[in-house]
């Protein structure tokens, strides 16, 4: 099959769509709405299906579009207008889908900031989005507190957390919060709104009429492993596009059945998609988890049954380790799919065994809304290690590394390229690393890969984080591979670091497990015998964790102040 994803877009061969799962569409129609009102069919069909489940507190789908609604109406009576800018400064609570489809409802854009972030980084975002008002929780308000006023936004929604809990937890939720170092403090001042009294104020508010394809929804900022942050603009299309992607990709339930554990938060784009969008739209559960402890999360699979838990490596390793797993019935997971970090192998083999459902390697990025890529839930048609095929109405090519103008045959390695209605509309303020991205339609992941006769990519490694040993090319990905597969080793990084006779050496960073004894030079060796000698680590560091991101990325930034190594020096 030869059309295109798009009018806008020439023919273009896809062998992959004869690798399709029967009941997976080639194509299907581009969003000609605004995001809310796909969720608003939901809400008809399904009023008083559990939209949200947050501890036992429960909110039917008519709940939360009305208080949605509501606090659309209190941002228009407080002078918001469309293009207006919100920030979301919140972790996976009921506040968060209320206050970010209220914005959407009334034309706003929603700025996404990681309540993980303090300091210099949320300093730089609100800098950066100059949003007109944000909405905090009171367990973050010091946080607030640290940032020049003359930065803050003039409107300040404060919501106190123990509200969204249900009356006999209540008096409990502030000292649990001490106990994890959280200090619940509500603001005063002129500038601060009550949340809560927003949700039982007017509901009227006007509704904007704009077009879908150009009207941004969302600014979600990325590049913050790499360099300063930037504002990727996704617009109404690319989102709900994103959403019906999704849907078809993974069609697990029927509509209004299935019932989703959001553990993967919301502020970044990997779980606002999977996590939030796509299963409201498809009128699914969202069993809410404030963050993502094992633990506990092994309690809500128990007493929620989901269906659907996507996530990221670390989580389902988390699960698979955990030592009281047998205790708790997971084995109601039909499906996840695992993004934002490469899947080992090992770690999808142990959880389908433990769960009895299907793991599946999924890939994509923030300036794709994000999906791009994933494998089918069959597994007759997956294939280890690759990141699957494009979803439908996406297009890939690999181009070469230096130029990245010449289409690169099967098999052969390059930078993965893609298109598709969900491709931003470009950074915000930033028109040179636009067009630095965006090239012609395709947009230029920065991703090295290649990709089989039949369609399936495979990520080799970040362009950027490629490693040049005296003029040899390694890909940390390919060698952390082969650490994770000796026994003992619970997690793995590699970088490169300066070197005074190869310009730049392998080192790892090895989380052992509690108990396990092992030296650098048992590292060194596993490596050494198993893939080509240049490749294998120079150095090893043993550490208890790595450093990582609220979306379990590993900060190889962090990882790259190792100091250069003297010849003859020993490397720890």
């Amino acid at each position: 099959m030869t059309d295109a994803p798009s009018d806008s877009v020439p023919p273009f061969e896809r062998p992959w769509l004869s690798r399709y799962p029967s009941n997976v569409p080639p194509t299907i129609a581009l969003a000609s709405e605004r995001l809310p009102d796909a969720v608003e069919r939901s809400v008809r069909r399904w009023p008083e299906r559990d939209a949200f489940v947050f501890y036992g507190a429960r909110w039917s789908y008519r709940r939360f579009w009305e208080a949605s609604g509501r606090f659309a109406a209190t941002l228009n009576a407080d002078g918001f207008r469309p293009g207006d800018r919100l920030a979301l400064y919140l972790p996976n609570c009921p506040a968060y889908p209320i206050a970010y489809y209220g914005a959407l409802r009334l034309g706003a854009v929603v700025v996404q900031v990681s309540p993980l972030y303090i300091a210099e980084d949320l300093d730089r975002i609100l800098s950066d989005a100059r949003p007109k008002g944000i909405v905090f929780l009171d367990v973050s308000s010091e946080n607030l507190d640290g940032i020049p006023k003359a930065r803050l936004p003039n409107l300040r929604y404060a919501a106190r957390l123990k509200e969204f809990y249900p009356r006999h937890l209540r008096p409990f939720v502030n000292r649990a919060a001490r106990r994890k170092g959280l200090h619940p403090v509500y603001p005063s001042g002129p500038e601060v709104r009550d949340f809560g009294r927003s949700l039982r104020g007017p509901t009227e508010f006007p509704a904007p009429s704009t077009d879908p394809a150009t009207e941004v929804a969302v600014h979600q900022y990325t590049g913050g492993t790499t360099g300063l942050p930037k504002a990727a603009m996704l617009t109404h299309r690319n989102l709900l596009t994103n959403a019906l992607q999704c849907q078809a990709w993974f069609p697990v339930q029927p509509a209004g059945t299935s019932v989703v554990l959001a553990a993967v938060p919301f502020f970044h784009i990997y779980g606002m998609t999977v996590a939030l969008n796509y299963p409201l739209v498809a009128g699914s559960t969202v069993i809410l988890q404030i963050r993502p402890d094992i633990g506990e999360m092994l309690k809500l699979i128990d007493r929620h049954h989901p269906v659907e838990l996507p996530g990221v490596p670390a989580i389902y390793r988390g699960l698979a380790d955990h030592p009281k797993v047998g205790d708790y019935d997971i084995r109601s997971i039909r499906v996840c799919v695992s993004g934002s970090a490469p899947l080992p192998a090992e770690v999808a083999r142990r959880f389908e065994a433990i769960t009895g459902g299907s793991l599946v390697e999924g890939y994509g990025l923030t300036e794709a809304s994000p999906v791009t890529h994933a494998n089918p839930i069959d597994h007759a048609l997956r294939r280890d290690g690759s990141i699957g095929l494009p979803l439908p109405m996406t297009d890939q090519r690999i181009v070469d590394l230096a130029t990245g103008t010449q289409t690169l045959p099967a098999g052969e390695e390059g930078e993965l390229v893609v298109r598709g209605p969900q491709v931003m509309l470009g950074y915000s303020g930033r028109p040179a690393e636009t067009a630095e991205t965006i090239r012609d339609g395709w947009l230029y992941t920065g991703d090295v890969a290649k990709v089989d006769p039949d369609g399936y990519a495979f990520i080799v490694d970040r362009k950027k984080d490629m490693v040049d040993v005296g003029g040899l090319k390694v890909y940390p990905r390919e060698v952390e591979e082969v650490l994770y597969r000796i026994p003992g080793v619970v997690d793995a990084a590699c970088v490169g670091i300066p070197d005074p006779i190869l310009g730049e050496v392998l080192k790892a960073f090895v989380v052992p497990k509690l108990g396990t004894t092992l030296s650098e030079a048992d590292v060194i060796e596993f490596v050494r015998a198993r893939i080509a000698h240049y490749k294998a680590p120079r150095a090893v560091e043993f550490r208890t964790t790595l450093p990582k991101s609220g979306v379990q990325k590993v900060l190889r930034r962090e990882l790259r102040t190792a100091p250069a190594l003297e010849p003859g020096q020993s490397p720890r």
